[in-house]
Parts: C-alpha cells; sequence; structure tokens
C-alpha cells in the first residue's frame, strides 16, 4: 500500500492531534492565560494531578478507570495508522519486547537522568515563582488509590511517548521534515500539555521532549522512554500519596 499524500499525513497529524495531546495543549495554553492573568501570582497557585472525580468510592474508581481507559485510544488510533501501509506500528516504533533487559536498563537511565535533575529545576522554578505548586495525587487513601495511581502512570507514559515521540517522528519522517525540526516540534508538543502547572514546567518538559526525540531518533525505540516516563510518574504519584503531608509540607511540595 502506497504512503498516503502529504496533505493526507498532515490532515491525519491534526486529527490524531487534537483527540490527544493537541487538545490538551490547547487546554493547558488558556488555563495558563487564566493563571497569569489573576491576582494572585503563579507562584502562589496550585494545580492538581490525578484528582479525585466522586466523593463516593465506588464510582470514583469507576470513573478514575473509564478515564484511564478512554485516554488510551488514540494510543490504539495512532498505531492502527501508522500500520496502514502493512507494516507493524509496534515493531515501528520499537515498542515490543524483543530487549526487555536492554529497555528496561535505558530506561531506568533516562528516568534518572530527566527525573532528578527534574525535581531540581521544579524547586528552582518554585523559588522563582514561575511554576505552580503541583499536587501529584489527589486521591484519597482508598485501597485502590496506589493501583490506579500506578495504572495512571502508565497511561501517560504510553499516551505521550507513543504519540508526541514515536507516531509524530514517524509522520514528520514521512513528510520529509529534518530531523532537528521534528525533535523541536515534539519537545514544544511535549512542553504545550504542561503549561498549566507553569512556565518552569513548559521549560523543563521541553527539553526532556528533546531529549527523548534525540534517543527515539537515535535507536528508533520508543519501550525506554514509556519505561522511563512511566517510572519517573509513579514515583511522583505514589510517593506523593504515600509521604506524610508533614513531610510534603517540609520539602516544599504540599
Amino acid at each position: 500500500m502506497p504512503t498516503p499524500s502529504p496533505r493526507r499525513l498532515t490532515a491525519e497529524i491534526w486529527i490524531v492531534l487534537g483527540l490527544s495531546l493537541g487538545s490538551s495543549g490547547v487546554y493547558a495554553l488558556v488555563r495558563i492565560i487564566d493563571r497569569l492573568t489573576r491576582d494572585i501570582a503563579l507562584g502562589d497557585q496550585a494545580a492538581g494531578v490525578n484528582p479525585s472525580l466522586d466523593p463516593r468510592p465506588w464510582l470514583d474508581l469507576t470513573d478514575q478507570l473509564l478515564g484511564i481507559g478512554f485516554a488510551l485510544v488514540p494510543v490504539a488510533l495512532a498505531l492502527f495508522l501508522l500500520s496502514a501501509q502493512g507494516r507493524s506500528a509496534v515493531r515501528l516504533l520499537g515498542l515490543d519486547g524483543r530487549r526487555p533487559g536492554r529497555d528496561a536498563l535505558a530506561g531506568l537511565g533516562l528516568a534518572a537522568v530527566i527525573g532528578i535533575p527534574g525535581l531540581a529545576f521544579y524547586a528552582l522554578g518554585r523559588a522563582m515563582g514561575i511554576t505552580v505548586q503541583i499536587q501529584a495525587a489527589g486521591l484519597e487513601p482508598h485501597w485502590w488509590a496506589v493501583p490506579v495511581l500506578i495504572l495512571s502512570a502508565l497511561r501517560s507514559a504510553l499516551l505521550e511517548e507513543v504519540i508526541a515521540v514515536g507516531y509524530l517522528m514517524e509522520r514528520l519522517r514521512d513528510l520529509r521534515w529534518r530531523v532537528p525540526a521534528a525533535i523541536v516540534a515534539s519537545a514544544l508538543l511535549r512542553g504545550s500539555y504542561h503549561l498549566y502547572q507553569g512556565i518552569g514546567p513548559f521549560i523543563g518538559n521541553a527539553v526532556m521532549g528533546v531529549v527523548f526525540a534525540w534517543y527515539y531518533e537515535r535507536t528508533r525505540r520508543v519501550m525506554p522512554l514509556v519505561i522511563a516516563h512511566f517510572v519517573i510518574d509513579m514515583v511522583a504519584f505514589v510517593g506523593y500519596l504515600l509521604i506524610p503531608a508533614e513531610w510534603r509540607s517540609a520539602l516544599g511540595i504540599n
């Protein structure tokens, strides 16, 4: 099957992004404009991640699981579209299990390279007043809270790495974009949907996007990126829930 025309590919990219991270970027832009025009300074504001969705635990759990499941539909769509030319999208993106050990080691290494400086950058952004206070887990401590946060971390890892890196880099390659331009586009997309957290997270995630897109371009494997993202988010989400409130206050993250 021939490769779709550039016009069709461009339309496809906008549709996939409009159903997923692109729409999140637009909403985040609106949120940062809202935050910057308030009477309260940006550094004195807060943003919640993984909030409770219903005061009744069983409905909250249901809503959380539905949200995670439906958020992965664009991932399935992106893989489906990449497979349209008779190729395996999972294999094309390096999302398979051919190299479990090497992928795990690379993912943990990337998690350390990004995650540890990321904490320092968050603290710097808070000190400079360009980053809002991020509350990484707003769930009540029900028995299912930790499993849901782990699933949430996996959802974010798959959604962002498959679409913002693997899918986008492949489609921009099909459109004959130069590699540096494709890396910048991927990085700016990643930064855009974190704007609601402030200017600092936009910059930090754009830098992360450059590193991840460059790694993908070098290796053509998205699995290590998924592992790294999953580890970073899981530590942040579960750690926030389990660390005592007084400890969070002492660390400046409460």
